[in-house]
């Protein structure tokens, strides 16, 4: 049960992935969807979700975020269900030192950091959204940061260039706003319990909303491959098959 009471809100961060240019042709819409936090969405929206034929959700928030608000509307859905934690926890990351230098390069520093060790649930997420026979939604609280690292393993999947997987991430960008007043009251609940001060917190992420979001991005994809050559490298190193990479390409590209 739940310690407070949750406002339901349509999501302010959801958008179809499909009309990305991948290699080959373009990402055909209906395969994958990225967004906010899911599990505070209005029971309309869950249904319009799955009628526009989502099959599948995959939520990258941490346990503490799941117990505290759950699955909501969409877990009276047909959908199947994948928790898959990029971090352990909200706090994972966010010492109390490292929040003096909360910028766009520390975030970027940060998603290398994210994906070299949650490689694993990265690559169970993108074979789900391989096998998934209709489209997945993918979520963690603001769409951003965990839920922006898993769009740039798939676009990479699909071989989109560097260029459109940074435009894709930077469109978070104007909806910013409404995603920080969107989750303030849940990630308030998280955030105070880890002890941080609810004021600052909210000046460091303001300072994140500026144009330099793509720089996050751009960091990440120089990172893995300074550091791997193939930036896919963690993620089949945890497993991510050839096989799951060929069917993730099949389903994407758009009939001519």
């Amino acid at each position: 049960m739940n310690s407070f009471e949750i406002t339901l809100s349509p999501p302010v961060n959801l958008r179809d992935l499909g009309g990305i240019p991948i290699e080959g042709g373009t990402l055909r819409p209906g395969i994958a969807v990225r967004a906010d936090d899911l599990a505070t969405i209005t029971e309309s929206d869950a249904s319009a979700l799955v009628a526009s034929g989502v099959t599948a959700v995959i939520d990258l928030r941490s346990t503490g975020e799941v117990a505290l608000t759950g699955r909501g509307p969409l877990a009276g859905q047909p959908v199947a269900y994948h928790h898959l934690p990029l971090m352990a926890d909200v706090g994972e990351g966010m010492s109390h030192e490292s929040m003096r230098d909360f910028s766009h390069e520390s975030m970027g520093h940060m998603y290398v950091r994210m994906v070299e060790a949650a490689a694993p649930q990265l690559a169970t997420a993108l074979t789900v959204i391989a096998l998934s026979p209709g489209a997945t939604a993918f979520h963690c609280a603001a769409g951003r940061d965990r839920t922006g690292v898993l769009a740039a393993m798939l676009l990479l999947c699909l071989g989109a260039s560097d260029d459109d997987i940074v435009t894709d991430y930077a469109r978070t960008g104007m909806n910013m706003v409404a995603i920080n007043e969107r989750m303030r009251p849940t990630m308030g609940v998280l955030l105070e319990r880890l002890g941080f001060d609810l004021e600052q917190m909210a000046a460091l992420t303001e300072a994140l909303t500026d144009q330099r979001m793509a720089v996050s991005m751009q960091i990440l994809l120089t990172e893995l491959r300074e550091r791997h050559g193939d930036p896919l490298a963690p993620v089949r190193e945890a497993g991510l098959a050839d096989a799951s990479i060929a069917r993730l390409r099949a389903r994407a590209l758009a009939s001519v």
